[in-house]
């Protein structure tokens, strides 16, 4: 029986009460909680979910090949296989650095419309072919720079930004076949009353009334005060998402009655603490905040493991040259919840608190059917990346319950555990036990810690596992791409991870010779930033390990007298820190210049000269590391030599551009050794 308790016995079965108790721990502290319908019920339940975005964090997903990818996407998303969610919520990009890249924009430009770019609409398309009734969420990090006309603002021209976000809901639609169900308004930072009641406004008039509106996805206030005192914007707002609240809400917020929502959560290393914080929050959020959807950032861990947070996703695919992926704790404490419950079931009107600590909550459908869901997550193994924890106790316990209602008839319960030993071997992950008696309305439970209960009347969970992947690998050592492909699955070149800027394939019909098929930077103009982007354009791609590299690569300069290529080794940083980024860049400019710096600014010159390089040419490039020493080549001939490097002392390779331009590149070659 492994921990699970026994039936209630009446006054006249005292011998057994005594037998039984010696054996399931007789002297545990104890507690009875009443699980009782008859009085109503309390607030729906909306769902669990995950983010893809905020940003580019689905990124090398994309690359994985089946059955690879299919096997990570059932993990995900398949009812009853794995995490099952409820809820997936993608990133608008914007052209813009969202935390560990940037996600092309369907406008880069006011005359611009394409909706096949990235990677987000073919992994809505995944999960609704898994599960169509999952809810699909699209969120703006970024906007492209024709949005504030020149400004770093989308709310000086409402219009225009709604026009835009607009463009988003019905391409999803008319191209994909995509019904958005909810749609946010800027994420983490300010919001515009005027621009809120135009997107309602809008979304009517374009027969969108069916997509429902999330503000502010930042902070319970100030949202929560203006809604009540702005009647018309309490009207056309749907849900009040915070983001990060620490399982608590705010007294405004509860004042205006609006469904709360733990909008973006988790963002933890995806061990077993990142498992204890997941389940720990996905109750207390409802049972300390009434928050009645948390959603994880992120979905899973695809992107280079060095970029800020990495493994902050509930599973990890970051090899798809391997096929490698890791379902991790996070995937299967989700489970707990998720496969057991569905939106529109209803929470119980109960305390939730154990008396030992932890937390536990029930849900209904109304038709029968009961979820509880029960953890003791002490304070050192579920901490969450923010905020801090305040201190708290939890003790091995005996929780007994009482269902009264229309769930005093229940027999049994089917039983899901879950054990985190933390580095032990005593963890165990969603394992089936014996369905727990119910005797006259009651059961008990010995709970320790850091355990998770699921008790249900559903007889549907599954705990399915795939044939094992293959074993972790590299990144190759010696990795070539021509770009030669007519009709790409995606916008975007296998593991290229763009920092600054946007690199698509493109054709590039005024050359017929070998460069028909290149890489083009497409970001012309600054976008409306989340974080400081850098001023130069980057992708990343490799290993960040890589010490002794040769880059190759040819470079078309577009932009005549000031534009600028680099290729670059031992690349340090990205992300939200890409201005910081340190490496060996080799320059070209089109005014026949060169340059080697040691910084992505360019600030920090190690050498420079003539080059003779123009714009509207093709030029090769070569970047040789060997130790402290780097030389370059162009066009195969040496142009400069000996340069000392010291710092940094490994990194990925990457290309880019001197500013927001048009350039391409073509026969990327990485070799490291």
């Amino acid at each position: 029986m492994e921990g699970v308790g026994f039936a209630l016995r009446p006054v006249a079965l005292l011998c057994a009460w005594l037998l039984f108790g010696a054996t399931w721990g007789l002297g545990l502290p104890s507690a009875v909680y009443v699980l009782d319908d008859a009085a109503g019920l309390g607030r729906e339940f909306d769902g669990i979910g995950a983010i893809s975005g905020g940003g580019a964090t689905s990124r090398l997903l994309v690359n994985y090949q089946e059955p690879y990818r299919s096997q990570i996407l059932d993990y995900l998303f398949k009812p009853n296989f794995g995490a099952s969610l409820h809820i997936l919520k993608v990133e608008i990009g914007g052209d813009g650095q969202s935390t560990d890249g940037t996600e092309p924009s369907h406008m880069h430009y006011e005359n611009d419309e394409n909706y096949f770019r990235g990677y987000e609409w073919w992994l809505m398309k995944e999960a609704k072919k898994r599960n169509p009734q999952i809810k699909l969420i699209g969120l703006p990090w970024t906007f492209p720079s024709w949005i504030g006309k020149g400004e770093n603002w989308p709310y000086d021209y409402p219009h225009v930004t709604v026009y835009y976000i607009i463009s988003w809901i019905l391409g999803a639609k008319q191209y994909h076949d995509l019904d958005i169900d909810y749609i946010g308004i800027w994420n983490e930072r300010a919001f515009n009353s005027k621009y809120i009641k135009l997107l309602r406004y809008t979304l009517d008039k374009n027969g969108l009334q069916q997509v429902r509106i999330i503000a502010s996805d930042r902070l319970w206030e100030p949202i929560s005060f203006v809604l009540l005192i702005d009647s018309e914007l309490h009207e056309v707002v749907d849900v009040i998402g915070a983001h990060y609240p620490g399982t608590k809400t705010v007294p405004n917020a509860l004042r205006t009655q609006k469904k709360l929502w733990a909008s973006e959560d988790y963002s933890t290393f995806n061990d077993e603490v990142g498992a204890g914080c997941w389940a720990r929050i996905l109750n207390q959020n409802y049972v300390n905040g009434n928050m009645t959807s948390t959603i994880a950032w992120n979905l899973v861990a695809s992107y280079y493991e060095e970029l800020p947070f990495g493994r902050c996703g509930l599973m990890t695919a970051q090899e798809p040259w391997s096929g490698h992926y890791k379902v991790e704790a996070p995937i299967w404490i989700t489970a707990h919840t998720t496969q057991f419950t569905q939106p529109g079931w209803s929470y119980l009107q109960v305390d939730g608190h154990l008396e030992g600590g932890g937390s536990f909550v029930a849900l209904t459908d109304g038709l029968g059917n009961l979820t509880i869901i029960i953890e003791t997550m002490t304070h050192d193994h579920s901490k969450c990346i923010r905020p801090p924890l305040p201190h708290f106790r939890v003790s091995p316990q005996r929780a007994t319950f009482h269902l009264r209602g229309s769930f005093y008839p229940l027999r049994t319960l089917q039983v899901w555990h879950s054990k985190l030993g933390f580095e032990s071997a005593n963890t165990s992950l969603f394992e089936q036990l014996d369905p727990v008696k119910v005797w006259r309305g009651s059961f008990s439970l010995d709970l320790d810690v850091d355990e998770v209960y699921t008790l249900t009347t559903l007889k549907t969970g599954r705990k399915c596992s795939c044939p094992e992947p293959p074993p972790p690998q590299p990144f190759p050592s010696n990795y070539k791409d021509d770009f030669n492909i007519r009709n790409p699955p995606f916008s975007e070149a296998p593991n290229f991870a763009d920092q600054t800027g946007v690199f698509e394939y493109f054709v590039n019909g005024s050359d017929p010779g070998d460069h028909v098929f290149t890489l083009r930077q497409v970001v012309i103009q600054r976008p409306i930033t989340w974080v400081s982007d850098a001023d130069q354009t980057i992708s990343i791609i490799g290993n960040f390990k890589w010490v002794n590299l040769t880059v190759t690569c040819d470079i078309y300069i577009e932009k005549p007298r000031d534009g600028g290529v680099f290729i670059a080794g031992r690349v340090d940083n990205g992300g939200i820190y890409v201005r910081r980024t340190k490496g060996v860049f080799f320059w070209v400019y089109a005014d026949g210049t060169y340059r080697v710096t040691s910084d992505l600014a360019g600030e920090e010159v190690l050498m420079k000269g003539l080059s003779g390089v123009r714009h509207n040419a093709w030029h090769t490039l070569t970047l040789n590391i060997q130790g402290t020493s780097a030389s370059g080549l162009l066009n195969g001939y040496p142009l400069w030599e000996n340069v000392t490097v010291s710092k940094p002392s490994n990194g990925w390779a990457a290309i880019g551009t001197r500013s927001f331009e048009f350039a391409q590149f073509d026969n990327f070659h990485v070799e490291a050794r």
